[in-house]
């Protein structure tokens, strides 16, 4: 367990590799490596001994918390005022969608683009430091015995990772919003799952899926597809077992902040790139849905979703996750 936990550093290194605000902590983290092996097999085995449980935990949790991060002060009404502001003729939300996109990027404006990843920034650092022993001298000086509780460092990534998915559906719900889209109606609500697991996925495999799932939401949603079965049971339904699955993907992939020190900063910088992924999945498909529900030949020529193979790049530290499968198992419309 020890020795995986120093090759998890290695790989979380080789992910975050051209991100300058990284590199440091990255460097720091390899050369200590070797002195915290102990630590971190000590916590690496206190997190396989709780994890059974603290997977379910983390999807209650983040199921919770994203209810009430996400819509918190995101309104129709702010929205709809800007671009009255500006001189843009609507009076509902849903005037938005016959606006240009030069209308819309005036509104929209970029604040996404760094307050989020911001925030899951300061996120990543506290559960690295958690995670990583707390007391930095302490954790290499004193070895195992200094190492954090399973429960703590199970407690650190399953709040981690609810506080990373409430500020990713936030992110989203917002970008929704700007161009026209109610982020509470349920097919919304799918939606934006579906935009938040193609942001976090990481291989050619998960990301194939998961751009495929919203090329498929995309066209039944530009079609005005009634969803007779689609109510707010199924949509519970597929947000918590998305966000159990959204938990232990997120737990594969942080598996580097076991190391102490370099904990910190790669858990800064793995919930900044996994934000800022989620925030310009978004804008791509939200762009190009509201482009193609306004030019619907378009659709003709649209090859989102088709390209690597499903099966290929397999990659550790991922969890594949199709929405459009999820959303079928919970009883709602079949989309496959």
């Amino acid at each position: 367990m020890s020795e995986a936990a120093a090759n998890a550093g290695g790989r979380a290194s080789k992910y975050l590799e051209g991100r300058p605000q990284a590199q440091a902590a990255v460097k720091r983290g390899q050369e200590l490596a070797s002195k915290a092996t102990r630590v971190a097999g000590a916590g690496a085995q206190g997190v396989a001994a709780v994890a059974p449980t603290w997977v379910s935990a983390a999807g209650r949790s983040a199921q919770r918390t994203t209810g009430r991060v996400a819509r918190a002060g995101l309104t129709h009404k702010r929205v709809v005022a800007k671009h009255r502001k500006r001189g843009h003729d609507v009076s509902n939300l849903r005037d938005l969608r016959g606006l240009d996109l030069e209308q819309i990027d005036a509104v929209r404006g970029r604040m996404a683009s760094w307050t989020y990843p911001s925030a899951a920034a300061l996120s990543g650092a506290g559960a690295g430091l958690a995670i990583s022993g707390g007391e930095l001298a302490t954790a290499v000086s004193a070895g195992a015995a200094a190492a954090p509780s399973g429960g703590v460092i199970a407690g650190a990534f399953v709040g981690d990772a609810a506080t990373v998915l409430a500020l990713g559906s936030r992110a989203v719900g917002r970008l929704a919003l700007m161009y026209g889209y109610d982020p509470e109606s349920p097919a919304e609500k799918l939606f934006i799952i579906s935009v938040v697991n193609a942001g976090t996925a990481v291989s050619v495999g998960a990301k194939s899926a998961a751009f495929a799932d919203i090329s498929k939401l995309t066209q039944a949603l530009v079609r005005d597809k009634t969803w007779k079965v689609l109510n707010e049971t199924v949509v519970a339904r597929v947000a918590g077992e998305f966000a159990k699955r959204f938990s232990f993907r997120l737990t594969k992939q942080g598996l580097g902040r076991v190391v102490p020190i370099a904990g910190i900063g790669l858990g800064a910088a793995l919930n900044w790139a996994t934000l800022e992924g989620i925030v310009d999945a978004a804008d791509i498909a939200y762009r190009r849905r509201f482009l193609l529900e306004k030019y619907p030949h378009l659709a003709e020529s649209d090859t989102f979703g088709v390209g690597a193979e499903a099966g290929g790049d397999p990659q550790e530290g991922d969890e594949r996750i199709s929405v459009i499968d999820e959303i079928a198992q919970a009883g709602g419309p079949d989309l496959a």
